[in-house]
């Protein structure tokens, strides 16, 4: 501000005093600006990279966009691995399915893969790649062989899925878009590849362990065959974030048939897997026990008021019992409070949060129960909560 704005002065002291005033007026308007782009989700500056997974699962991108979906930063149509990575991400997974039947969100062929993760990568973003050894959906209920699977033998199941999982990582590869970190299965508490590969319940034997331990090794070797020299982490993912006992009882199994990888993966979603603090003791209890790394590889929490299904921590009116009310702020709380919780996980193994289907918007011929759970409004726009991802680490 010049003399034409404040007048002239007739003393040092009110010269001075209007400078005070003018530099005052600077910082309040800049305190305003900066509160306007958090509460509006604007980027913000990344913090250094540390090695810790920030980013998410987004798997559907591609189609959502050939559906019409339109990404929104502050209003403005964007790209949204840039709205992603302007906001402190640093990693992106993706699911791969054998051969899907492209209906729906079922779409995550080879080909499909490939090109995502092609996208991926040219982006400056980390690459974490999800096998399902399945042609749809595998999960806690579950499991299901791909079609051309279903008959073989034990023996050439196990030679199938070293084959497939090398053919994958070798095309990726090719491609300059080696994963940065694979998962063999996806949420496997249960086992995979079902009946072979499955345990728990009736399945609790060790033929049944050995068996899966076969199958998890099999998939180990299909990727370090296919990266070769090139440092590719693996992880073994199960659902369990907020239960110790179901996280020690498959880990214990699994790693007593010698199966050896590097990374564990946990799902934590309140709404089936509870508090907080019940991941937080999961969190303490697995990195004491096994001394390896841990990321949250799936979660989510609602940005408006959503129903919800079974769940032991959902009421009956479909209600969830949480820390955090269901709005833009509180999902921002939620996510910005598990950060902390997996940065401070004993021994410095915390190491990652990845959030499911952020980029899950309400286009016409996509099922649109998910896009409250999303990191984008209705309307495309980045949500408060995606400025958590670039908080320094406290």
């Amino acid at each position: 501000m010049g003399t034409t704005t404040l007048g002239r002065f007739d003393t040092e002291a009110q010269r001075r005093g209007a400078e005070g005033l003018r530099i005052a007026l600077c910082a309040c308007l800049l305190c305003a600006s900066a509160s306007l782009c958090r509460a509006a989700g604007a980027a913000a500056a990344p913090t250094p990279d540390d090695g810790f997974l920030k980013g998410g699962d987004v798997s559907l991108l591609a189609k959502i966009e050939a559906l019409g979906g339109v990404y929104r930063d502050n209003a403005r149509a964007a790209d949204a691995l840039a709205i992603f990575k302007a906001r402190g991400c640093n990693c992106m997974r993706l699911r791969i399915f054998h051969s899907p039947n492209g209906r729906g969100p079922v779409v995550n062929d080879l080909a499909y893969t490939r090109k995502l993760a092609r996208r991926i990568k040219a982006a400056g973003l980390k690459l974490l790649l999800d096998f399902h050894y399945s042609d749809t959906w595998a999960d806690p209920g579950h499991q299901t062989k791909p079609a051309a699977w279903q008959h073989l033998p034990f023996d050439q199941l196990k030679g199938r899925v070293f084959e497939y999982t090398r053919d994958v990582i070798a095309a990726l590869n090719k491609d300059g878009a080696l994963p940065d970190v694979v998962q063999i299965g996806n949420e496997i508490r249960p086992g995979m590849l079902w009946p072979d590969g499955r345990v728990g319940g009736k399945f609790d034997t060790d033929a049944q362990w050995s068996q899966l331990a076969g199958l998890v090794g099999a998939g180990l070797r299909g990727v370090k065959a296919a990266a070769g020299p090139k440092r590719v982490r693996t992880m073994i993912h199960i659902d369990s974030g907020g239960s110790r006992g179901a996280t020690r009882w498959f880990f214990d199994n699994l790693l007593a048939r010698k199966v050896d990888f590097d990374m564990i993966g946990l799902s934590y979603y309140p709404w089936w897997h509870g508090s907080m603090d019940a991941l937080r003791g999961n969190l303490a209890a697995t990195s004491q026990r096994y001394k390896k790394d841990i990321v949250v590889v799936e979660t989510a929490f609602p940005w408006a008021a959503k129903r919800f299904g079974r769940g032991k921590f959902v009421d009956k009116q479909g209600r969830l019992a949480a820390a955090h009310p269901q709005t833009p702020a509180g999902q921002r709380a939620f996510l910005a409070e598990l950060i902390r919780t997996v940065r401070r996980t004993p021994g410095g193994r915390g190491k990652g949060v990845l959030w499911w289907a952020p980029e899950w918007l309400a286009v016409e011929g996509m099922p649109h129960h998910r896009q409250k759970l999303a990191l984008f409004d209705e309307r495309g726009r980045a949500l408060p909560a995606m400025s958590a991802f670039a908080e320094a680490p406290r």
